[in-house]
């Protein structure tokens, strides 16, 4: 019997490969998307493709293969085995995975979805912006502007307040003290946007970031984690200005003031990637150690943790209830 409700899983996407190929494919998809990159295309595609694409694209490819895992890239790696289990706590649910850019395709994940009557999406976003969700929703409607179960699906827009998202962080914080021991400051480190978009879009991404740092610190205190806890924005591309602090200089900051032990957590990351494998837990493990720090843990993303498996089944009751 075809199962009538379908939960449909969005991460942002990833390169199918390491290979140059690969990466300048997905790169030039993600990049052209004027939700992401809002400049007139005359001008950003030929800078794109004659000055961003082989500048970085040796670059990425150089990381992506040292956290290659089992011949997928962690993003991927992680999502579909959080979709599987998904699919196992919730065996009347169809769940299926796609991406924003690259594969599994929106497309194609409809086309599995196409018996459902009802469809939840959920992007896997904590946060909601317009550089991630919106896109989410707008590519949905555009490539599928007649299905019916689209029209009439459940957008989650995003879960920045919900209390067991703030629970799973709070426990994986506290895991990471008992393995780890307390550290002198906790940093939250959430991607950054171009602040122009704040004002522009109306863009409350921010506001969304700053209340899940209030919530969170406020679950640390009230179950006796007393500590500084810090946020800033990592991640910032091109020299127009982002959002800040930065995490870099944050991390700077703290060891030049004479703190030696740090963990950094980026709640904005539903799965470990390149920007928390390679950018937090490589580049700014770097910077901090240099600069006169000597203990340096990155607290995983929730990936395909039991925390991460029981927000999405809380999240999923708040449209029908399963039995």
């Amino acid at each position: 019997m075809d199962k009538k409700h379908g939960l449909l899983l969005i991460n942002l996407g990833t390169p199918s490969a390491t290979t140059p190929d690969a990466i300048k494919q997905y790169l030039t998809e993600f990049l052209l998307d004027r939700h992401v990159v809002d400049l007139p295309h005359f001008f950003w595609y030929p800078f794109l493709k004659y000055i961003v694409l082989p500048k970085r694209v040796p670059y990425i490819a150089n990381h992506y293969q040292k956290i290659w895992i089992e011949n997928r890239s962690p993003l991927l790696h992680y999502s579909q085995i959080l979709r599987d289990k998904i699919q196992y706590y919730l065996p009347k649910v169809r769940c299926e995975l796609a991406m924003t850019y690259g594969e599994p395709s929106m497309q194609s994940a409809l086309n599995n979805l196409k018996s459902c009557d009802k469809i939840t999406v959920l992007p896997l976003f904590p946060q909601f912006s317009t550089t991630t969700t919106l896109a989410v929703f707008d590519k949905l409607k555009q490539i599928a502007p007649n299905n019916s179960a689209i029209a009439n699906a459940y957008y989650i827009r995003d879960y920045a307040d919900h209390p067991s998202y703030i629970n799973a962080l709070y426990l994986q914080i506290k895991q990471a003290f008992l393995e780890q021991g307390q550290p002198e400051v906790l940093l939250l480190s959430y991607h950054s946007i171009p602040e122009h978009y704040i004002n522009k879009r109306q863009d409350d991404y921010v506001e969304r970031c700053e209340l899940t740092t209030q919530l969170l610190i406020k679950k640390c205190q009230e179950n006796g984690i007393n500590l500084p806890i810090e946020m800033a924005y990592q991640s910032k591309f091109g020299k127009g200005k982002w959002v800040e602090p930065s995490t870099s200089n944050i991390l700077q900051k703290l060891a030049t003031e004479g703190v030696k032990n740090v963990q950094v957590m980026c709640p904005g990351f539903a799965t470990d990637c390149l920007e928390t494998i390679y950018e937090i837990d490589e580049e700014n493990r770097d910077i901090f150690l240099s600069t006169h720090g000597e203990k340096f843990y990155y607290i995983p993303a929730l990936n395909d943790s039991e925390l991460q498996i029981n927000l999405i089944l809380d999240l999923m009751q708040h449209t029908e209830t399963y039995s």
